[in-house]
C-alpha cells in the first residue's frame, strides 16, 4: 500500500481507495473481531505491522477524507464563507453519487462501524447534521442553519418581501437552490424563475431538497455500518453520543492517558517524567493529536479506561543515547511505547519532543527520521512500528404549510 502520493481524480490511489478496493476480500467474520482487521504494508516504509501499521493507516484515511485527496467529504457553506458555526466540519458530498462514490461511502460505513465495535477513535470532524442522519434521525430547518447560516435568511427574504409583482420578476432570481457543495440546483422543470405566485411552492421545494439531499450518500454510509454493527440500534442515541462512539472525545484528557501510564528505567516521580507531563500539559489540543498519532498511530483517546482493553502507556528511558540532548524521542506504535534519553532539562525534552510530533511521522525502521543530532544514525534498535433564532422562528411561523404546500 502507498501513501502520500498522487491519489487519482477520483481518490481510487489514496490508501483509503486502495483499502475500499480490498473490500471484496474481507470476510464478514473478518469485519467482527475486537481489535485490528487488517494488516498493513506501507510501500517505503519498513514496517512489520504488529498494530501500529493498521492505526496509521486509520489515521491517514481519515486525513485523506479532511483533506480533499478523497471526494466523500466537504467543507460546511459556514466553512466556505468562513462564517458561522460548525466552519471547521465537514458534510457527505451530495455530488458524490457514482457507483464508485456509493462502494466509498459504504466502506466509510465500514469505518465507522469498526471503530464502535474495536473502540479505537477516528479522527473525523462531520458536522453535527450528519451525525444525527446517520443515526436515524431527520434534519430539521435548525440543522440546516447550523452548517449554512445564510440558508434560512435567504428564503425568508424571498417568503417576505413585499415588493410588487413587477418589482419582484425584476429581481429575475432563478428557480434553483445552491446545494450543500455551492452548486445550483434547478427546483422545477415548470418554472425558470421565482415569482409572487411560485415563491411558496419555492421555498417548500428549496426546503425539501435541502433536508434531503444527502439521503443516498447517508443511506449507502449506514449500509458499510450494517456490516460491522447493528444499525437499526443506533436509533437509541443522539447524534452526539454517535459521534462520540466513533469518534471519542476530540479533546485530549491528559488524566486519561495518565491513568493507563507505566514507566520503565525510572521511577514516575523523577523530574523528568514530571517534565514530561508538564509539557503535555503546555500542548495545545493538536499537539496532543499531533503526540498520539507519533505515540500509537492514532489522533484520538478511546472513551473510557475500559476501551484501552488493557493496553498501557509505556515510558522508558534508556541510558545508551549519549549524550542524551543530542537524540530525538522514539516511538513502538504498536507497543504504545514512547523512549525518552535522559534529557537534561525541561527545555531539551519540550524542543525534541516537539520537533518529533512534527517532522517524524513516517513508520519506518530504515532511519529516516532516527538520525542523532550529531548527523550519525542512531542505535540500531531504535525503530518505532517494528511490530438559531431565524430557523425557530422560520421553523414554527407555517413551515408547515411551506413542506406540505398549503
Amino acid at each position: 500500500m502507498s501513501k502520500g502520493g498522487l491519489a487519482g481524480p477520483d481518490g481510487t490511489k489514496s490508501v483509503f481507495g486502495q483499502m475500499c478496493a480490498k473490500m471484496s476480500s474481507f470476510s464478514p467474520d473478518s469485519l467482527l473481531l475486537p481489535h485490528r482487521v487488517w494488516k498493513v504494508k506501507f510501500v517505503g516504509e519498513s514496517v512489520d505491522d504488529c498494530g501500529g501499521g493498521y492505526s496509521e493507516s486509520i489515521a491517514e484515511m481519515c486525513e485523506e477524507l479532511q483533506n480533499g485527496l478523497t471526494p466523500l467529504l466537504i467543507v460546511t457553506p459556514n466553512g466556505r464563507d468562513e462564517s458561522g458555526a460548525n466552519r471547521d466540519c465537514f458534510l457527505l458530498n451530495p455530488a458524490a453519487k457514482s457507483l464508485l462514490h456509493m462502494n466509498m461511502f459504504r466502506f466509510l460505513g465500514v469505518l465507522l462501524g469498526i471503530a464502535i465495535r474495536t473502540g479505537s477513535p477516528l479522527s473525523l470532524n462531520l458536522a453535527e447534521p450528519v451525525w444525527k442522519q446517520l443515526a436515524g434521525m431527520n434534519l430539521t430547518i435548525a440543522d440546516l442553519s447550523e452548517v449554512d447560516k445564510d440558508f434560512i435568511p435567504g428564503l425568508m427574504y424571498i417568503r417576505d418581501n413585499e415588493a410588487t409583482s413587477e418589482e419582484f420578476e425584476a429581481m429575475s432570481l432563478p428557480f434553483t437552490v445552491p446545494n450543500a457543495s455551492g452548486q445550483d440546483i434547478q427546483l422545477s422543470s415548470k418554472y425558470t424563475h421565482i415569482t409572487l405566485d411560485n415563491r411558496a411552492e419555492y421555498v417548500r421545494l428549496a426546503i425539501n431538497y435541502r433536508l434531503h439531499e444527502f439521503d443516498e450518500q447517508v443511506a449507502a454510509v449506514r449500509e458499510g455500518m450494517a456490516r460491522v454493527v447493528p444499525v437499526p440500534l443506533l436509533s437509541l442515541f443522539t447524534g452526539y453520543e454517535l459521534e462520540t462512539m466513533v469518534c471519542g472525545s476530540p479533546d485530549i484528557p491528559l488524566h486519561l492517558l495518565k491513568s493507563v501510564a507505566t514507566y520503565k528505567g525510572i521511577e514516575p516521580t523523577a523530574s523528568l517524567i514530571q517534565w514530561f507531563w508538564e509539557v503535555m500539559e503546555s500542548f495545545s489540543n493538536t499537539e496532543r493529536s499531533l503526540f498520539l498519532r507519533f505515540v500509537w498511530g492514532r489522533t484520538r483517546l478511546p472513551r473510557t479506561i475500559a476501551d484501552f482493553r488493557g493496553r498501557d502507556f509505556v515510558i522508558q528511558v534508556l541510558d545508551k543515547y549519549n549524550p542524551p540532548d543530542h537524540f530525538l524521542p522514539e516511538s513502538y506504535t504498536c507497543f504504545f511505547l514512547l523512549k525518552l534519553p535522559r534529557y537534561s532539562c525541561k527545555q531539551v525534552l519540550e524542543e525534541k519532543l516537539k520537533y518529533a510530533i512534527h517532522f517524524c511521522k513516517s513508520i519506518d525502521t530504515d532511519d529516516y527520521a532516527r538520525i542523532a543530532l550529531t548527523g550519525e544514525p542512531a542505535a540500531d534498535d531504535s525503530s518505532d512500528d517494528s511490530d438559531n433564532e431565524d430557523a425557530d422562528s422560520f421553523a414554527s411561523d407555517s413551515t408547515q404549510d411551506y413542506l406540505t404546500g398549503h
